[in-house]
């Protein structure tokens, strides 16, 4: 992973976008020595929005299925027709 000052990402904006768009690699941003921000390319930030949303559903499937909170399959379809009219 590649690291910038964000004095250098105000100076070559342009520049470092495009390496990232190239190599899909997220870049660092510092400020005063510390970690400020990460720079990501946009098909890598809607990739992992994707993942966190299914990882999301997942658990809270986990946790109904852990509270007793579930239906038998029949119903489910039954429940679900109404949604795929």
């Amino acid at each position: 992973m590649k690291t910038e000052l964000v004095t250098s990402l105000k100076r070559r904006a342009t520049e470092i976008i495009g390496e990232l768009k190239d190599t899909k690699s997220p870049v660092l941003i510092t400020e005063h020595g510390k970690p400020a921000a990460y720079l990501v390319d946009v098909d890598s930030f809607e990739a992992l929005e994707k993942r966190m949303k299914t990882l999301e559903g997942l658990a809270r499937g986990e946790k109904a299925f852990a509270e007793g909170r579930v239906i038998h399959h029949k119903e489910a379809k039954e429940k679900m027709a109404r949604w795929l009219k």
